[in-house]
């Protein structure tokens, strides 16, 4: 997977700070139980000041302060490892997308890390993962590319990946963003790493992946629409032949999968959701689709398309979508597929909701293998579609007013639109009315707050249900549900609750886990997936200091507040790494902060 960076000054003057932290340990078998707080020792900040040089080894000094001394964690009885915050880079950017994605090249010993921010890729020395250092900004403004244009000023980089001979790759969305975007290549074990060339592809290419033995590379080009709605590109994903060696593809070795096949009707799956407003594209389905996350196993590439509620099937010998799946909704009136759904009832309170669904929209995809087969997991984030004068979105409550179609009499949704039931919840308007479009029969809520586990023909194996809101309930009684910018008790119960939106899959002493990012609470969740069916809770922890809201508290806090908003995760094996032991590393776009992650197997269990 891949990694954003920024340009810009990262850092500030080393700094202290006496700030305590109240936080929680809990071990044992899942279940609700007693907790036990431990106040955080103090701890200095010290965050590198210094002045970038792109396209250079520059000589910038680490920081670690992101790493609080004393992370709110919570294992299983028997778990295999322990995940350690070990090292962290901060670049002292706050919500800024200063730090997205994160790649790692083994021989180097390098992360790439996106930062949107400042519209480069951080390089970074891992080769002492306590103390990550900042070597270089890779920027990709001034890059001629292979159809005769050249990346301007102001592109944004969104994506990075690195193949295993150092071959890397950035996928960059133009300045004006419906516009084509550009791959722009690198090579990531040299000394003064630099863009050698581009290639063209579509409009806002949001992610890259690496696939057939590093023989292609694939690019979900999500064709956002303009902030006004009134130009909407295709999405659509691209396939780059990548030359061997380090050497930048010619133009023909782009291929485009399109979606115009399913543009007829009844072409597409009943449940695959195109709606809102329609621009004259002359593709109006394919302008609808947003490829947003790609996983790759074999010669077949599935991305998701996350407005959308679908994942579709991408043929990389043919360069052809094959398939689009719709993936359905979860019923949160199961028990154990229930929700927390009010930020105004003043308690955690996961509950199953008769009559209300959840879309699973997943971000991030990844694909393993058990047994011989082939399996998906999907990060089911959810995420609405709102540009120009259009808003999918509207809060329980409101539905009936303001030109919105009520709930159906006599739906047992009907009783709950008070702010402590459902009235605070977002849900769509473009999802659930009935026959005749003149009330709801059902509410379809944003996101599953769960990961999923698919068979390749698009079959539902596996649900964490409510798993992920019961466990951040138990470490976090006082900020569940919190928002990432502030520290409060349940900010985002009534949208999306933790959010779980990254993955990264790693192999460790035969078994396969799935490490999962909350984007909003903060921290990673670790399975054991090595049974698709029956993947097992391993441990969670977040190296966050819940004592600092930055939002409230005011920037010059962030040193302090750890990792904020995780959104992109990378696995990095015990023969990879520079301690052989395996690591993890984690981008934080609201801290603007990567850390690595030690995973302990000496540690198993609680103490």
């Amino acid at each position: 997977m891949g990694t954003n960076a920024a340009n810009g000054r990262s850092g500030r003057a080393p700094r202290s700070s006496s700030v305590r932290s109240a936080k929680k340990v809990i071990r044992g078998p899942v279940g609700i139980g007693k907790a036990r707080w431990r106040p955080l020792r103090p701890f200095a900040a010290a965050i590198g000041l210094s002045i970038g040089v792109s396209l250079a080894v520059t000589g910038f000094v680490p920081a670690s302060a992101a790493v609080v001394d004393d992370p709110s964690e919570r294992a299983a009885a028997d778990a295999a490892f322990a995940l350690v915050p070990l090292g962290s880079y901060e670049t002292g950017v706050f919500d800024e997308s200063a730090a997205e994605i994160v790649a790692f090249h083994a021989e180097s010993k390098r992360l790439f890390t996106v930062n949107a921010a400042a519209g480069i890729v951080d390089v970074l020395d891992a080769a002492k993962p306590a103390h990550p250092t900042k070597l270089a900004e890779l920027v990709t403004a001034g890059t001629p590319s292979q159809d005769g244009s050249t990346v301007p000023v102001g592109a944004v980089a969104n994506s990075v990946a690195v193949r295993q001979d150092g071959l890397g790759v950035i996928a960059v969305e133009s300045v004006i963003k419906t516009e084509p975007g550009w791959l722009v290549f690198f090579d990531a074990g040299a000394r003064n790493p630099r863009a050698l060339g581009a290639v063209r592809v579509g409009a806002l290419p949001d992610m890259v992946a690496l696939g057939d033995k590093g023989r292609v590379a694939v690019v979900a080009n999500e064709g956002e629409p303009s902030e006004d709605y009134s130009v909407d590109p295709e999405g659509s994903v691209s396939l780059v032949s990548l030359p061997r060696g380090i050497r930048v593809p010619k133009q023909s070795a782009v291929r485009t999968a399109d979606f115009h096949a399913f543009e007829a009707a009844g072409a597409l799956a009943d449940g695959v959701r195109v709606f809102g407003p329609e621009v004259n594209t002359g593709f109006p389905v394919s302008a609808n689709l947003e490829p947003e996350y790609v996983a790759i196993e074999g010669m077949t590439a599935y991305v998701t398309l996350q407005e959308a509620n679908a994942i579709a099937v991408v043929d990389l010998q043919k360069a052809k979508v094959s398939a689009i799946w719709p993936l359905g909704a979860k019923d949160h009136g199961v028990s154990g597929q229930g929700l927390d759904p009010s930020d105004r009832d003043g308690a955690v309170n996961i509950r199953a909701v008769a009559g209300l669904q959840g879309l699973y929209m997943p971000d991030a995809i990844a694909a393993y293998e058990a047994r011989g087969r082939s399996y998906l997991v999907t990060a089911n984030e959810g995420d609405a579609r709102e540009w120009g004068d259009y808003a999918e979105p509207a809060r329980v409550k409101d539905l009936g007013s303001d030109g919105l179609a009520p709930i159906c009499a006599g739906s047992p949704l009907a009783a709950l639109t008070g702010d402590a039931d459902l009235g605070r919840l977002n849900v769509t308007t473009a999802s659930g009315l009935n026959a005749d479009g003149t009330c709801y029969e059902d509410l379809y809520a944003f996101g599953a707050r769960s990961f999923s586990i698919w068979d390749t023909q698009g079959r539902l194996v596996f649900d964490s249900g409510d798993l992920i809101e019961q466990i951040t309930a138990q470490v976090l009684p006082e900020f569940f549900n919190t928002n990432h910018t502030e520290s409060a008790l349940e900010g985002r119960s009534d949208d999306k609750g933790p959010e779980p939106e990254g993955i990264a899959i790693g192999e460790v002493r035969g078994r396969t886990y799935a490490f999962i990012g909350l984007e909003r609470v903060g921290g990673v969740m670790a399975f054991d997936i090595t049974r698709p069916s029956r993947p097992v809770f391993v441990t969670y922890v977040n190296n966050r200091n819940f004592a600092v809201s930055v939002e409230e508290d005011g920037a010059e806090t962030l040193p302090t507040a750890g990792d904020l908003g995780p959104e992109g995760l990378t696995f990095i094996s015990a023969s990879a790494s520079p301690t052989r032991q395996p690591m993890l590393a984690v981008a934080n776009e609201v801290s603007g902060t990567t850390t690595l992650f030690r995973l302990d197997l000496a540690r198993r269990g609680g103490h």
